[in-house]
């Protein structure tokens, strides 16, 4: 039988997500027994087994929760222990063995065991010995199905946890078994032992893993598994619901994105967890998205592994900074650079955005900026425009790159792709979620985050490919990355910026600053990994547009400048307000960064323009 060393196979795995959820959602009434449903209907159990696994779940819990005869007796169904949980256990082995018939993978089944759903003395009627006699006959019918693992789960009490475990080692003392306790607001247990306590107890009561599960959402239990790390040697496991429920026209929603349930499951394996999924509220898309952001742990754990054992002989070093490209050579020298960013069409025609780069030549502007779908939009692609823009004018580009909606291997390909075609400028990026575009329902990929994707970049300068292959030449990118000064968590945001300066950041671009003092905090913070950082610069348009930046992307706006914009009493007296704004804050930053990049919003070339040739050397006269 395996052991959690063989489940785990040195990386962390990811379970399944809520059965109960998804069968509400599927039209079945909540005062249904959802366990029965294995005797009933079991296509529908298998569909959603199924389901999981596709979203990328390396562990399958059998639908068996509340298949106890407690919980059972409930629903007249107290006689039914052994049957239910015997065809819990066959669905979801069913389930795995499509999986491996379609080689997409492994996965183990684990017989999941909920709480008995009575208060055992001495604060309630049910002894102990016949809590763990009613323990001892689910589990037996779950390893005699052929469970890969046991789960006891949602555990309210230890004393009840024990039962279970004990129950567990009598019947099925061959069988690996993860506990898992729910905790309060305040990260305890419910019976008022603290996560540490938890851990140390079932830690000696031989538990081959524990956990938290369920609870008040990702943050208790987040907190939970912090303090469980210090008491404990086992693997712990972090399987939070989707939050709060709450209730909307009648029904209980729980409202924790994919994206948000992603960036947990990367805290949770950052605080020591070894296993992470999902409870109440759970689904498969949000199991999609923590699967995405696990391998992008991964990624990044292999590309930095691959550096530290790359063969040298293999590699083709990158020319100097300079020599890469002429931001490279501006960027070297301590020339004051100047950018504007166009944004890419939605749809075929660019010759606007191709006339806005050719004013911006004329002028003496060092660079164009060209976004990848920013805000998730659907546009033409950045690499398209970037290479139209620099055959039919002087001006050189940067190419926005987002991990968004590439796997590594189309990365590779893409980023090969455009050094091929003469594009030397990358600034990597993570990427908005779909969910803040039109598409909403739109898959994410997000392989790698921002970090992994500058790993990938640095390799390819190095002449290798992800595999460590040499690619016979260096790509010879210069590496920018963003930052955002005004970050509502700085210090996260101050980590990740260290990291990409370590991966092979070699410039920074930022989020608009119009909070000098926001800006001059990041520098002084940055000092330990400072690289070159251009400040980006927008010219407000309206009183509303301040507004959208403060409340809706939460730039940091001071409230001198919301005033200066409200006075503003006509269209075009905005717009000039908001040059001046943008033309003073360029010269506030200039003493403290390397450049400057421009917005043109909403296609607004000429103030663009207007804003930027404050710092622009003039323009030779022509001869009369």
């Amino acid at each position: 039988m395996p052991q959690f060393s063989d489940i785990l196979a040195g990386q962390p795995a990811l379970a399944d997500g809520a059965m109960g959820t998804v069968l509400y959602a599927r039209g079945i009434f909540i005062n249904r027994c959802y366990d029965e449903l294995n005797l009933s209907d079991p296509g529908l159990i298998m569909a959603v087994h199924e389901e999981y696994l596709q979203a990328g779940a390396q562990i399958l819990e059998s639908n068996t929760f509340g298949a106890n005869r407690f919980r059972l007796s409930r629903h007249g169904l107290g006689s039914k222990v052994a049957e239910i949980n015997t065809a819990g256990v066959r669905i979801a082995r069913e389930a795995v063995a499509h999986l491996r018939e379609k080689q997409a993978g492994e996965a183990w089944v684990a017989g999941s065991v909920g709480p008995l759903g009575v208060r055992l003395e001495p604060l309630g009627k049910t002894g102990l010995e016949e809590a763990r006699a009613a323990f001892a006959e689910q589990i037996r019918a779950l390893a005699e199905a052929g469970a890969d693992l046991l789960i006891i789960e949602t555990m309210p009490a230890l004393n009840e946890a024990r039962e279970a475990l004990l129950a567990a080692e009598e019947t099925a003392p061959h069988l690996p078994v993860l506990v898992m306790v729910t905790v309060d607001d305040e990260s305890n247990c419910l019976d008022g032992s603290s996560p540490q306590q938890a851990a140390a107890l079932l830690t000696e009561w031989g538990a081959g893993a524990i956990g938290v599960n369920c609870s008040t959402g990702p943050s208790a239990v987040l907190t939970a598994v912090e303090a469980m790390r210090s008491a404990t040697t086992l693997p712990i496991a972090a399987m939070p619901n989707a939050g709060l429920p709450r209730a909307v026209e009648g029904r209980n929603i729980y409202l924790c994105s994919p994206e948000y349930m992603a960036s947990f499951a990367r805290k949770a394996i950052a605080a020591g967890a070894q296993i992470v999924g999902g409870c109440c509220g759970t689904t498969p898309n949000h199991i999609r998205a923590m699967r995405s952001a696990m391998r992008a742990i991964d990624a990044q754990t292999r590309v930095a592994e691959g550096h530290a054992t790359a063969v040298l002989s293999n590699e083709t070093p990158p020319a100097s900074l300079g020599q890469r490209s002429r931001l490279g050579s501006l960027i070297e020298q301590g020339t004051f650079v100047t950018m504007v960013e166009i944004v890419p069409p939605k749809g075929i025609d660019c010759s606007a955005e191709i006339e806005g780069a050719q004013l911006l030549a004329q002028l003496g502007v060092h660079s164009i900026n060209v976004p990848d779908s920013p805000r998730a939009s659907a546009r033409m692609s950045a690499q398209s425009l970037c290479i139209q823009i620099q055959q039919q004018t002087s001006i050189e580009t940067v190419l926005h790159y987002t991990c968004r909606d590439r796997n590594v291997l189309s990365i590779q390909s893409d980023l090969l792709g455009a050094s091929s075609i003469g594009l030397r400028n990358i600034l990597c990026l993570t990427g908005d979620p779909p969910k803040l575009g039109n598409y909403p329902d739109a898959t994410a990929v997000f392989d790698v985050d921002s970090i992994g994707l500058v790993n990938l970049v640095r390799r390819l300068n190095h002449g290798l490919d992800i595999g460590a292959n040499s690619i016979g030449a260096s790509t010879n990118f210069t590496i920018g990355v963003a930052a955002n000064p005004g970050a509502p968590d700085i210090e996260h945001e101050l980590r990740r910026f260290a990291f990409k300066v370590e991966a092979g950041a070699e410039y920074a671009i930022t989020q608009p600053v119009f909070d000098l003092r926001l800006l001059e905090e990041f520098l002084e913070r940055i000092e330990q990994h400072r690289i070159p950082v251009i400040a980006g610069i927008w010219p407000l348009t309206s009183l509303r547009n301040a507004e959208f930046m403060k409340n809706d992307l939460r730039v940091s706006m001071p409230e001198e400048i919301m005033l200066h914009m409200a006075q503003a009493d006509t269209p075009e007296a905005a717009r000039k307000e908001g040059i001046k704004i943008a033309q003073q804050m360029m010269e506030a930053v200039r003493p403290y960064v390397q450049g400057v990049q421009v917005s043109a919003p909403f296609g607004r070339y000429a103030a663009a323009a207007e804003v930027i040739a404050s710092v622009l050397p003039p323009a030779p006269r022509m001869k009369e």
